[in-house]
């Protein structure tokens, strides 16, 4: 028999792996159906779904691996950023969908209390949450909505490399899509890349035109910001090296 992995485990979801099998667990239904339906509309490779049974849904293992691990070096090449950065403009100029994408209302709206917070408890030094509470404005700027994934981080998206360097490069899926919907595409290229910045500039190289870099840096002090204290709480640290706090350190460096 394969033995059971734990993907990723906290109080709302989890995900196991069993030989070639992921199967992910959502006590939320709601979501869970949002996820199978924004799979199925997105224009971009995703895992095969083998079965569902609320609450599992069975997903088939995708080729290659992940792009990066958030605290970890890339050993991606730089075409392997600007074929992800190609499959997040063509997700982005995709039909909207009706629903709107989880989340983002509820960073805008926690980020003065989450700040408030990090200092309150000592957590942060207080200029370190002020000048990125600064810098977070920047994602407040109202743009038109679009097909978002809403949680792009690294380890979601996967890549073969097989012949890089002589432009073999194929993305063969993205994973986890609970919190797409209707929503900022900025926040996207900020999610894909959260501690690798040295790699935005292969993003944006194979998205194309219309990044806004200083949104995009804002949804890094932002998101980090409302972060921290949800990560402590279920078990991740935030403090670890290249993840949230350091980005948060690294926004107050020259560009």
């Amino acid at each position: 028999m394969d033995e059971v992995a734990v993907v990723v485990a906290h109080h709302e979801r989890a995900t196991l792996r069993v030989g070639e099998v992921f199967l992910k667990v959502d006590g939320d239904q709601d979501r869970a159906d949002r996820e199978v339906r924004a799979m199925a509309a997105a224009p971009v490779p995703t895992a095969a779904i083998l079965w569902r049974s609320p609450p599992v849904v069975a997903l088939a293992a995708l080729r290659g691996r992940a792009i990066a691990r958030l605290g970890h070096p890339s050993s991606a090449s730089a075409e392997a950023w600007s074929a992800a950065g190609a499959v997040v403009r063509r997700l982005h100029d995709a039909a909207v969908p009706s629903w709107p994408g989880t989340g983002l209302d509820e960073k805008m709206a926690s980020l003065d209390a989450e700040c408030s917070w990090l200092i309150a408890n000592d957590v942060l030094p207080q200029d370190l949450v002020r000048r990125n509470r600064a810098i977070a404005e920047a994602a407040r700027r109202p743009r038109p909505p679009v097909f978002m994934h809403g949680d792009l981080q690294v380890a979601h998206v996967f890549v073969d490399e097989d012949g890089a360097g002589r432009g073999n490069v194929t993305v063969t899926g993205i994973l986890d899509w609970s919190e797409a919907g209707r929503g900022d595409g900025m926040y996207d290229i900020a999610s894909l890349t959260l501690g690798h910045r040295e790699h935005l500039e292969d993003v944006v190289a194979g998205y194309g035109s219309g990044v806004d870099l200083d949104a995009v840096r804002g949804w890094w002090s932002l998101r980090s910001l409302t972060a921290i204290r949800w990560l402590d709480e279920h078990g991740f640290d935030p403090f670890a090296p290249g993840c949230e706090v350091d980005v948060l350190r690294s926004q107050l460096q020259p560009h």
